[in-house]
């Protein structure tokens, strides 16, 4: 029978960058980190209902391509907040790189509102917000 969520895993290019934006800025808490036998590092990140590993292999990892329309596969990750404004204003203001603006969801049967941006590789970061 299914628990929970557990994790899901991701390639990144630089451990301590990709530690920096989600600890630093999008609030989640190291877990564990440590180097792993090819020389690279490991880390998991708790995000309160489940956990981030990120993996920084020793020869570094190229920035991250969206899935193509039409094609499988992990299209962004999603963090809740309380008040979505507040927290696209903080991370607008550290220079993180901005997708789309906040805006009503377009699922509002599940979330209220969402900005979209990219964390230091790349990847799609949604930010949500319930009534």
């Amino acid at each position: 029978m299914l628990k929970s969520f557990e994790h899901v895993g991701m390639t990144v290019s630089d451990m301590d960058r990709t530690v920096d934006f989600y600890c630093g800025l999008l609030g989640l808490s190291l877990h564990l980190r440590k180097v792993i036998a090819d020389g690279g590092e490991i880390a998991f990140l708790d995000a309160g209902g489940g956990m981030l590993e990120i993996v920084a292999p020793a020869t570094g990892a190229a920035r991250a391509v969206d899935v193509p329309e039409g094609t499988a596969g992990l299209r962004h990750l999603t963090f809740l907040f309380d008040s979505v404004d507040e927290t696209f204003a903080r991370l607008e203001k550290a220079g993180v790189e901005i997708k789309e603006r906040p805006r009503l969801a377009i699922n509002a049967e599940v979330l209220h509102k969402v900005p979209f941006l990219r964390d230091p590789d790349g990847i799609q970061i949604e930010l949500a917000e319930k009534r």
